[in-house]
């Protein structure tokens, strides 16, 4: 029982180191969540994208993954392109102060519930990194613990589905920081700055 225990607090800690941090993803779950757009839809998203990947890497995905590089070359470029697409418009919304009130559509991609599970996708499968991170490096943590590397992906899973939660529905609580133009203007500014320059450095390393 005790094993059984520190193997599932080993996946918690194991899987939230992978996933918090300031990223393409997080990002957007932020915004989303700051305006209350469509965020169960997207938490849900982010959440079921993280378990088919850990239970892919506890499975051996990883392997095949190493054995074929060429398959992460192709998503490499193709999310450094959306990346970078998705901060040019980050980039226009911080020059255009009218449409940073957290309730008003704002004429870009994520304003509908379709435009919005479409771009968390993107994000969470077009990146190379969640291959690397939760299916390769996470896969291969848990084949340590060997029968009960499945506990370990569960650990790993509650991470996700803590993390998530807590960004997607947790971020209304700074809403009264976003009450002016200005704050939403910064906001994407850095959002702008770290989706290009995340698919920047995705291209260089393609």
């Amino acid at each position: 029982m005790r094993q059984d225990l520190l193997t599932l607090v080993a996946g918690l800690g194991t899987g939230l180191s992978l996933i918090v941090a300031i990223g393409a993803q997080n990002t957007f779950v932020l915004r989303q969540g700051l305006r209350r757009k469509h965020v169960p839809a997207i938490v849900t998203v982010c959440v079921l994208s993280d378990l088919v990947l850990i239970a892919a890497g506890v499975a051996g995905l990883g392997a095949l993954v190493e054995l074929r590089p060429g398959v992460l070359t192709a998503v490499a470029w193709a999310g450094a392109a959306f990346l970078v697409a998705y901060g040019v418009l980050a980039a226009r919304r911080a020059l255009r102060p009218a449409s940073m009130r957290a309730d008003d559509g704002d004429g870009s991609p994520d304003t509908s519930m379709r435009g919005s599970v479409l771009t968390c996708m993107g994000l969470t499968w077009l990146n190379p990194h969640v291959y690397l991170d939760t299916v390769l490096l996470l896969g291969s943590v848990a084949a340590g613990y060997g029968t009960h590397r499945w506990l370990f992906a569960i650990g790993a899973g509650m991470g996700s589905v803590l993390w998530f939660c807590g960004l997607g529905f947790g971020a209304r609580l700074a809403r009264p920081l976003f009450a002016k133009p200005l704050a939403w203007r910064v906001l994407d500014s850095a959002i702008a700055v770290t989706m290009i320059l995340l698919g920047i450095r995705i291209a260089a390393l393609g």
